[in-house]
């Protein structure tokens, strides 16, 4: 009995500690769904347990029991036997929607990725990956398969940064993208105007990728690609935006200052670069998937993190930024944070 609300206290449960040791069974019924595509003919209204496997080529004791599972943890709904999309599976795991997301299980359940927490033990005690570099290490191929995967679920957010960044359309602009990957963030930017010249930063052989990203939207006449790590390759001068997408998370603290430094440098007076991130607030633990993000980073990287606003202002305060301003961003956990050059 609690004395200060005269009610009684429910008992102790091991249910979320349940939950959370079997989480792995989510990520392997979400995968299984994706390989067999069950999205689509839920999608087509194909929609009993019977039907479905059909169109999959599985067995249908195996679908409904699949499907059930899926409507538990609320990915679909059902209504009698039947099974019918949610808003948000018609949107990214239905293959025919343009912000299709089913591709990115090649990235975050790689054994780059998701092997890295087989260690994660090692990893709190050294305060690092125990994978030696990381995903950091150059020219890692993880970078590859994030290209390949990302590109359509960031399209929305990409599109809303360009509207925050006001571009001069009517002289010659340029504009930097680092970690160009599947090329979103840059394209959205060049597809605002012909006078945008975009200049693309990545490995060498994640910018097959990006240019052939930049060709389907039809801008590869705007394309330029440099190749190589961000923290040794010039970037030329007079750039009237620099985009910083999910990059800064990798590295501590001192690094980030170097690499906007080295930014600050290349913006014209004026020019604006653009952080996107998982912000977390300064507790640390909300909101929960930008907080969550910390633990990847430790079992991922040698010394990244997820930064705060706070100690992002911090960062650009030394490189010679002004108080950025922080925008949240459509269809994303991602948080843009803009600052000017002085």
């Amino acid at each position: 009995m609690n004395p200060a609300t005269n009610q009684t206290e429910p008992a102790p449960s091991p249910a979320l500690f349940i939950e959370t040791i079997t989480a792995y069974q989510k990520s392997a019924a979400i995968k299984a769904a994706v390989e067999l595509d069950v999205f689509a003919p839920i999608a087509d209204g194909s929609a009993t347990a019977e039907t479905i496997a059909s169109r999959c080529h599985a067995a249908p004791r195996g679908i409904r029991i699949l499907c059930d599972y899926l409507t538990v943890l609320g990915i679909i709904t059902k209504s009698g036997d039947k099974y019918a999309l949610t808003r948000d599976s018609a949107v990214f795991l239905n293959r025919t929607s343009p912000a299709y997301a089913g591709g990115i299980l090649e990235f975050l359940l790689s054994p780059d990725i998701k092997g890295a927490f087989d260690n994660l033990t090692e990893s709190i005690r050294r305060g690092g990956t125990a994978q030696q570099e990381g995903t950091v290490a150059p020219n890692h191929p993880v970078w590859l398969s994030f290209a390949r995967a990302m590109g359509a679920l960031m399209r929305p957010a990409a599109a809303a940064l360009a509207e925050l960044i006001k571009l001069d359309q009517q002289r010659p602009t340029k504009v930097l993208d680092i970690s160009a990957s599947h090329g979103a963030w840059g394209i959205a930017f060049a597809k605002k105007s012909s006078n945008v010249q975009l200049f693309a930063l990545d490995w060498a052989a994640v910018l097959e990728i990006t240019r052939q990203q930049a060709r389907a939207a039809g801008i590869e006449n705007q394309f330029h690609p440099l190749a190589g790590s961000a923290f040794d390759v010039p970037f030329g001068t007079d750039f009237d935006v620099v985009l910083l997408p999910n990059f800064l998370h990798h590295f501590n603290a001192t690094d980030c200052v170097r690499l906007l430094k080295k930014i600050h440098a290349a913006l014209r007076s004026g020019g604006s670069v653009a952080i996107v991130e998982f912000v977390p607030n300064p507790d640390r633990i909300t909101p929960p998937a930008a907080a969550s993000f910390s633990l990847t980073m430790l079992a991922s990287t040698p010394e990244g993190d997820a930064y705060t606003l706070a100690e992002y202002a911090d960062m650009l305060a030394k490189s010679g930024f002004n108080s950025p301003t922080q925008h949240s961003l459509p269809a994303s956990m991602n948080t843009a944070v803009i600052a000017t050059k002085k």
